[in-house]
């Protein structure tokens, strides 16, 4: 390995992007793309990144196995964050399993941390964490064990485990002072305001008020009965039952939930139900159907008895009855909270992350795009979405190697 590309890969660990393209910007030899490549990413320049990095993988050989797969394995980072969701993962596996045994653990890791995110992206949160269970993160390297404790946090976040979370950005943020490096260290300080955020509305007694994730995770455990509006499921001390495809019982669970302890009339049942201005008989006659649902359904943790005006819900071993809203309730809603994450969104990675149709998806961009909620740029395929700027993102693959001093 040659002076210059030593010392592009060591500016490149600290973090100086200028400082590689500084030393290897006019060279075309295959460690010099690969650098050039990802300090093109770290710019922000992703088509660019990822043609250099395309190049180097074809100028290493076959004989640099090593080498090609570091290529992929930061080809699959670009990928990630400019939410090419739909970039093989297969491609991913095949290098960290070649990494793995040429004994580049380190970047094997990486690897490993990237299909973690991406799984996590897209809500996949059982195989994210057993796709994280196979590391031992106590001989990486500190940006590593950073990236590691990020998305360990991301999926406490997503569980509602607001003191874990807690725990693995301490830790990742030890690791990414230890580290050096400024994009990491802003990394894990957004995801600290992001833990931070109010995460849902607690709607009790004719009140609400906002939640900070921790403040939700008391909720949850504290005996009472939950309406999860955020997840369309009811909740008991020790029974969790999902209505996400029963829209029309869990409108029903909700609106008596938020009118407990008392009754809400059967008009009101109707316009929160059906959406109907006037209830007519048909709309009562219906509504008696799915009050009787809604009995079967819940029948482990409430009954659902009638009153003179309407319908109350009674809770069978709760104490109390709350209902948990997300913060800001929008048609798009959820749309809008994965562009919040300030990344640029295509339509095609939003349908796979939300489980939707492309075309559904695209409905909600336009609305939002007339409301003026996100912008796009690009045309066609390379068409992106955002609420904000992309920030910056940082990379731990050093691709010619171990330097000389390691």
């Amino acid at each position: 390995m040659d002076s210059l590309i030593t010392a592009a890969a060591r500016a490149l660990a600290a973090g100086d992007v200028l400082g590689v393209l500084k030393r290897v910007g006019l060279r075309d030899d295959a460690p010099a793309l690969a650098l050039r490549g990802i300090a093109m990413a770290q710019l922000g320049d992703f088509v660019r990144a990822k043609a250099l990095l395309q190049s180097a993988a074809r100028a290493f050989g076959s004989r640099e196995a090593v080498a090609r797969a570091r290529c992929v394995v930061a080809e699959a980072e670009i990928a990630l964050v400019s939410r090419d969701l739909g970039w093989p993962p297969e491609a991913l596996d095949a290098a960290r399993a070649t990494l793995k045994k040429h004994g580049d653990w380190v970047n094997a890791a990486h690897a490993r941390h990237l299909e973690g995110r991406r799984l996590l992206l897209i809500g996949r949160l059982d195989e994210a964490e057993r796709a994280l269970a196979t590391l031992d993160p106590a001989p990486f390297p500190p940006a590593s064990r950073a990236a590691y404790e990020l998305v360990l946090a991301g999926i406490a976040m997503r569980r509602v485990r607001a003191k874990v979370a807690h725990a693995a950005l301490d830790r990742a943020k030890r690791a990414a002072r230890q580290a050096g490096i400024p994009a990491l260290m802003e990394e894990v300080e957004n995801a600290l305001l992001v833990l931070n955020k109010p995460a849902a509305r607690l709607i009790a007694h004719g009140e609400e008020r906002l939640l900070r994730l921790e403040e939700v995770e008391a909720v949850l455990e504290s005996g009472a009965l939950v309406v999860d509006a955020c997840r369309h499921v009811v909740r008991g001390e020790d029974t969790a039952v999902s209505l996400t495809r029963r829209p029309v019982l869990f409108a029903l669970a909700r609106a008596l939930g938020e009118a407990w302890p008392g009754d809400l009339s059967r008009d009101a049942l109707v316009s929160r139900a059906f959406r109907a201005k006037h209830a007519d008989e048909s709309h009562r006659a219906r509504l008696r159907v799915e009050m009787g649902r809604l009995r079967a359904a819940l029948g482990s943790l409430v009954s659902v008895s009638a009153t003179i005006q309407g319908f109350a819900l009674t809770p069978r071993c709760a104490h109390d009855v709350v209902v948990l809203a997300p913060p800001v309730e929008d048609q798009h809603a959820a749309v809008i909270a994965f562009l919040a994450d300030g990344e640029a969104w295509s339509s095609s990675a939003l349908a796979l992350a939300l489980g939707a149709s492309p075309r559904t998806v695209q409905r909600a961009l336009d609305a939002l795009a007339i409301a003026g909620k996100v912008q796009s740029y690009g045309r066609g395929r390379a068409r992106r979405w955002m609420t904000a700027p992309v920030l910056g993102f940082t990379t731990t693959l050093l691709l010619p190697g171990p330097l000389p001093s390691d």
